[in-house]
């Protein structure tokens, strides 16, 4: 019986540095995989932020060149409020709303594209930068001077 026990044992001797061998790289990448997922909502999380931000400077903003300043400088001050570095940002603004006639409903639309930088996250496959966008909208007060 004793025999039998120590014969099973040195067939099975290594087996335990080929499954660490197999498994542990299986793991990180599965961990890097979350840091990476996480990543990619926290920014998405930071844009759609942005977006709600400028359109809103912009919406109580008098005319439509401030419209558009207000909306870039307020999408600049959130991502950087969020600590979201952009490797290239742009800012776009539909100020529209400002012609419609004083009673009219009318909204102002801002879109912000940041691309982020992922390549400190090491998963082969991986792009090394992503594109993230977001359009939100904000009212303009229907009887405000235009």
């Amino acid at each position: 019986m004793r025999r039998r026990l120590v014969a099973r044992r040195d067939r099975e001797r290594g087996s335990e540095a080929i499954e660490a061998a197999i498994g542990v790289p299986a793991f990180l990448l599965f961990i890097a995989m979350i840091i990476a997922a996480g990543r990619f909502a926290i920014a998405h999380q930071a844009v759609q932020a942005a977006a709600a931000d400028a359109a809103r400077a912009a919406s109580i903003s008098r005319t439509q060149g401030a419209a558009d300043s207000a909306a870039t400088s307020g999408a600049s001050s959130s991502l950087a409020n969020q600590k979201l570095q952009c490797v290239s940002k742009k800012v776009s603004v539909d100020t529209s709303g400002f012609a419609a006639p004083v009673g009219t409903p009318a909204t102002v639309t801002a879109t912000v594209t940041c691309v982020v930088n992922l390549s400190d996250v090491a998963i082969p496959g991986l792009p090394g930068h992503q594109t993230i966008s977001a359009t939100m909208a904000s009212p303009l007060d229907t009887y405000r001077e235009r």
